[in-house]
This record gives structure tokens, C-alpha cells and sequence, in this order.
């Protein structure tokens, strides 16, 4: 099975505890949108017209009809027609637009999974701060164009259509900027360890058992793991584990004992006192306050 896209896989499904949004920008003339930084994932996809892609250093990069740019982790960054620094581009309100009739210079579709809670996978983290793919993707080309009627006419079933529609668009767009792109871990046996957890963050693993899998001693194993992740391997562990809690309490009505058990926790308690750590909240209340968040209330 090909690494990368057991990360890929593992990485959007940690995302999807967040919200999922989509909306069109785009105008004419000297037009600019300022996207601050945030915690999650989203793409840009330009679907009519030409701009600049500006990041926080005032890099720019041409973007044309039919590219595609991913924001792997949230970085701050801004599409204008005129080519500036990233700082003089107007802030660009959220929330949801339909497209607009008439004609514009640019036109765009954007979707994200924005995080209340918790951080995106360290997959996402290890990737630059924007990925252009280029143009040439039939495939892409046709799930924006499904994204773009689903944003248009906001009808009975959207939230379903939409969170598979991003998550399908994210999904070709990295596996394109994959086939052109470098690997996003350098370390192979440090690779097979995350792999390893994100594969079953349940099993009981220990730092013996992971340095172990990636063919290390413990004491080389912690200080490579580390320096290529960011974190400890107990840390990466608990963030996956909880990860694949939030989705079980926004999922299922499984009692909280029985998601901790799927999540590697022998007791109730030890793991709500994880999970409070990690997302600020008891996993009840997560739990409720996603419903309500549903419901609109």
C-alpha cells in the first residue's frame, strides 16, 4: 500500500471533525481576497481567469484557468489580480457566497475544514504552506464543477454533498501534487511508525514497540522521531487517538466508555481527562455541541 496515501486518507479523516465550508470569490479589475491563517485545510481552484497567488514572504505565483491550490495547513496567504504585497490585499470576509452573475475577471471556488479544536495532522503540517497543481486534471476539473452547483443551489442533503466533494477534490488535488512533489516525511523508519499509529492508534503502543517497528533503538528512534515530526511519539500517538475521537462522538452513539476502548483507553476517566486536554471541552459536551451546532441551534 502506497504511504502516502494511507496519509492522505489519514489525515482528511482526522479533518473532518472540523467544519466544512465552501464558497465562490472572485472580481474584476484591481480585485484582491487576504485569507488570514487558521487551523485545517482548504483549496483554492481557479475557475475562470488568472491572478496572483501571494504568500507571507510576498511571493507570488501565477495561477491560470483550471489550477488548483492547496492549503495544507492553514497559512495566510492572498489571490489579487494585481501582484502586491500580501499586506496591502483587502481581508476577505468569510462565510458562504453563491456564485454571482455576470462576467468576471476571476472567478474561484474555495473549500476548507476549519478545526475548533485540535491541530491538523502532522502529515498536513510537514507539507508546504501552499501547493499549486496545475492545470490538466479532468478529474478535479469535474468535482469543482459539481462543488460549484452544490454551493449554487444550497438544496436538501448540501452538508452530505459537500463534505464528500471537498474531501474528493482534496484527495486528487495531494495525490497530483504528490506525483510531481517530494515525499512529505524524509525519514523512511520514521515513516513506518507513523504509519504504525495511524493505522491503529488503539493498539497499546509504547515507545519500545514503535522504535521496534521502525527498526531502531529506543534512545535514536525518540530523537529521530522528534526532529522529523515536531513532537514526541506519545504526543503524535494521543493526538491520533483523539483525533479518532472526535469522530466516533460526532458519528455514532456509542457510550463514551466504548470510545474510549476503541481509542486505546482502558477506562472512562483516563480518557476524558485526554480528551479535555486536547480539544479544551469534556467529550460529552464536544459531543452535544456538534449536535447543536447541526441542528443550527
Amino acid at each position: 500500500m502506497d504511504p502516502a496515501g494511507d496519509l492522505v486518507s489519514s489525515a482528511l479523516a482526522a479533518a473532518r471533525i472540523g467544519g466544512a465550508g465552501a464558497r465562490w470569490f472572485g472580481g474584476s479589475g484591481e480585485w484582491g481576497g487576504r485569507f488570514e491563517s487558521f487551523e485545517g485545510i482548504g483549496f483554492h481552484a481557479v475557475s475562470a481567469g488568472s491572478a496572483w497567488l501571494i504568500d507571507t514572504a510576498d511571493r507570488a505565483v501565477r495561477l491560470n484557468t483550471g489550477d488548483v491550490v492547496v492549503v495544507p495547513n492553514g497559512a495566510a496567504h492572498a489571490i489579487s489580480l494585481v501582484r502586491r504585497p500580501l499586506r496591502e490585499v483587502p481581508l476577505l470576509p468569510m462565510g458562504p457566497q453563491a456564485p454571482v452573475t455576470g462576467d468576471h475577471d476571476l472567478e474561484c471556488l474555495c473549500g476548507a475544514y476549519r478545526l475548533a479544536h485540535g491541530q491538523v495532522h502532522q502529515y498536513l503540517r510537514n507539507l508546504p504552506g501552499l501547493l499549486v497543481v496545475p492545470v490538466g486534471r479532468p478529474e478535479i476539473d469535474s468535482l469543482v464543477g459539481l462543488l460549484t452547483g452544490d454551493v449554487r443551489e444550497q438544496g436538501p442533503g448540501t452538508g452530505v454533498t459537500r463534505t464528500a466533494l471537498i474531501d474528493l477534490v482534496l484527495v486528487h488535488a495531494l495525490r497530483a501534487w504528490h506525483e510531481r512533489g517530494p515525499a512529505p516525511v524524509g525519514d523512511a523508519q520514521v515513516q513506518l511508525a507513523l504509519s504504525a499509529i495511524d493505522e491503529a492508534p488503539h493498539h497499546p503502543w509504547t515507545v519500545q514497540r514503535l522504535s521496534a517497528r521502525a527498526g531502531l533503538s529506543r534512545t535514536v528512534f525518540s530523537r529521530r522521531f522528534a526532529a522529523e515530526v515536531g513532537q514526541s511519539p506519545m504526543a503524535y500517538l494521543t493526538g491520533r487517538r483523539m483525533a479518532r475521537a472526535a469522530q466516533l462522538l460526532t458519528r455514532t452513539d456509542a457510550p463514551l466508555a466504548a470510545v474510549a476502548g476503541q481509542v486505546g483507553y482502558s477506562g472512562e476517566f483516563a480518557f476524558a481527562n485526554a480528551f479535555r486536554r486536547e480539544f479544551g471541552v469534556a467529550p460529552g459536551r464536544y459531543r452535544r455541541n456538534h449536535r447543536a451546532l447541526l441542528a443550527g441551534e
